[in-house]
């Protein structure tokens, strides 16, 4: 869908603020004078919103509204219905498409410090690419299109440190980060293809090095789809523990919705997966991505709840949290299926789970 351009842009000074610091910082300068630091909090279990279009809603004039039809920050909203983490999805060089664009390391910065202002913690998604990566396509940017495998490991250490600098010098420290996007089938194809998995472990490689050089504290991400296929996610992370793949986290994706099922045909099958990942190879899980239609408000609500239940009681808290896939992605707006979000504006019952599980 194409932006209106007609469509004025409402005026928010933070966010402002934060861009205009940045334009002032020497090339490649990652410190700037007196930054302000907004501490890591430790709020325990992660009840998430992947908000990669939230800015873009607001630049195109979308308004939030609360149950009450007032006017609302959507960040603010969100946080009313419990949410404690942003996940932010970065892209290389986007372009300016409202739906498949921005996401650049200044917009994600940006949304970022409103987060971190509001005591939100802060998840990073690399997706290595210039627009959407995802099972289907995962395309290099233009800009490395013809580079070498070598030279390939460089711009993926490149970028994420790059990243990350602006983030640190915005005072932000990412609690998580994500290298790549759902990649069951490997990224940067064809040389991170999981045809070569040796490759894709040490592209993988590259941003964990990038990411720990930034700030050891950070744990790092490898994210698979389809979260209830046992084998899918053993196959895949067989071989990267065979590759010596580092990661910190196992991610998963769940989708009913896509997969053409109740989530009551699978819910069980999520709940072993996870539980079989920390077993098998002693790595936290977190479900980083989960969605359901949203004019089935109450069945949505069921799935998210029963989805937190899951993580929740994996043992030894080693289930670190449950994140909604632009939960305020409204479908008037986005043309997405499965926001969290009526077409009037508001929040759809489904939110409520975030509060009452």
């Amino acid at each position: 869908m194409p932006v209106n351009s007609s469509t004025l842009k409402p005026f928010y000074p933070f966010t402002l603020v934060v861009l205009a610091a940045l334009a002032l910082l020497p090339h490649g300068c990652t410190k700037p004078i007196d930054p302000v630091s907004y501490p890591v909090p430790d709020t325990g279990f992660v009840k998430g919103g992947d908000i990669g279009w939230l800015s873009q809603q607001e630049a195109t004039g979308y308004t939030f509204y609360d149950s009450t039809q007032t006017i609302r920050d959507g960040l603010d909203l969100l946080e009313d219905y419990g949410i404690n983490t942003v996940r932010l999805r970065v892209f290389v060089n986007p372009n300016n498409h409202k739906i498949n664009g921005h996401c650049s390391k200044e917009e994600t910065v940006a949304m970022a410090v409103r987060a971190a202002q509001r005591g939100m913690r802060v998840m990073i998604n690399f997706h290595y690419s210039d627009s959407w990566a995802d099972p289907g396509k995962q395309n290099k940017p233009a800009a490395w299109a013809n580079h070498s495998f070598a030279e390939l490991k460089d711009d993926v250490f490149a970028h994420t440190q790059e990243v990350l600098n602006a983030l640190k010098a915005a005072g932000v420290t990412p609690a998580w980060v994500q290298i790549g996007n759902e990649i069951p089938g490997g990224m940067l194809w064809p040389e991170g293809s999981t045809d070569n998995f040796g490759q894709l472990a040490q592209l993988i490689n590259a941003g964990y090095d990038a990411t720990k050089a930034v700030d050891s504290a950070i744990r790092v991400i490898v994210h698979v789809d389809q979260g209830n296929n046992n084998g899918r996610f053993r196959w895949f992370f067989d071989n990267a523990v065979a590759h010596n793949m580092k990661f910190d986290i196992i991610g998963a994706s769940y989708y009913p919705y896509w997969l053409g099922t109740a989530y009551e045909e699978t819910i069980d099958d999520l709940e072993f997966n996870l539980n079989d990942m920390v077993s098998r190879y002693n790595r936290d899980v977190f479900l980083v991505e989960i969605g359901g239609d949203y004019t089935e408000e109450q069945r949505t609500y069921d799935m998210l709840g029963a989805a937190m239940d899951i993580v929740r009681n994996i043992p030894n808290d080693r289930g670190l949290g449950v994140i909604y896939w632009e939960p305020t992605g409204a479908k008037p707006w986005s043309g997405y299926q499965l926001s969290a979000w009526r077409s009037d504006g508001t929040p759809s019952k489904a939110m409520k789970a975030f509060l009452d599980f």
